[in-house]
């Protein structure tokens, strides 16, 4: 018979006990394991990408025990429980989806997108929060890259957009012209992160016009560069050398039989 989520609960609760818990547990709070829910969080969109179907189940597993970790952390201190956590996510599912679980009905995906919108802002207003920007709920709490992507989407669903990729390509220039003049400047560091900065919003704003997932992409860079330099670092090897004992030229050469490597048939 398979565990259930109340035999992981239990299992949670034994760990964070006083008397006979691990003491590695026990001694965690919310600020220690939030970075572990957010690299879980990707590890399950890496099996993802790789369609790694057992490492997902695994990762995913690994996902829900943060969940359930964070909620015994909140359940001992008295705020909340791992069931007011199921209860509240229920609720807001049934809330946003009328079209579902109501009556409401939606002639278009950006129909239901805006009333999915609203709902929320509704839910802010019943919080007693006051902003009513479209920009509002943007959370500051994910990566800087993702909330940039957001709050263009969020500027977007009002007009503030470039109505084709063209005006992107200009204004990533623009930018590039503008981290070149630092340069040639001096390169201050508060102009150049200011400047950089730019140049980086740029880089989001261009992936979501080609509707290119920007983590996804970026994953795919790492993975090749890390690919390609390890064979860098084997093809050294074959000849009883290290890249560190080789002059940038000649790291550029083995770099370019690795790329050549990949694209053979």
């Amino acid at each position: 018979m398979k565990p259930t989520i109340d035999d992981l609960l239990r299992i949670m609760a034994t760990l964070r006990d006083p008397d006979r818990g691990c003491p590695w547990d026990r001694e965690q709070d919310f600020d220690t394991i939030a970075p572990y829910t957010i690299e879980e969080a990707y590890e399950v969109a890496d099996a993802i990408d790789r369609r790694d179907y057992a490492a997902l189940c695994e990762e995913l597993g690994d996902l829900l025990l943060q969940v359930v970790f964070h909620a015994r952390m909140a359940e001992e201190a008295g705020h909340f429980d791992f069931g007011d956590v199921v209860a509240a996510i229920s609720r807001k599912m049934v809330t946003r989806h009328p079209h579902v679980f109501a009556d409401a009905s939606f002639e278009s995906v950006e129909q239901q997108t805006a009333s999915w919108e609203q709902i929320k802002s509704a839910e802010r207003a019943a919080k007693g929060d006051a902003d009513t920007s479209a920009l509002a709920g943007v959370s500051r709490g994910m990566p800087e890259w993702q909330r940039a992507l957001k709050l263009q989407q969020r500027a977007a669903r009002v007009g503030f957009d470039w109505p084709s990729v063209d005006p992107v390509f200009e204004k990533l220039h623009e930018e590039l012209d503008e981290v070149r003049a630092e340069f040639a400047d001096g390169a201050d560091p508060d102009r150049l992160n200011d400047e950089i900065g730019d140049v980086l919003f740029v880089c989001v704003n261009l992936a979501r016009h080609a509707q290119v997932d920007v983590s996804r992409a970026l994953r795919h860079a790492n993975a090749k560069f890390e690919r390609r330099f390890r064979r860098m670092e084997a093809l050294a090897a074959d000849v009883g050398e290290t890249l560190a004992g080789k002059p940038l030229a000649e790291q550029d050469a083995l770099w370019d039989t690795a790329k050549r490597e990949e694209k053979a048939p």
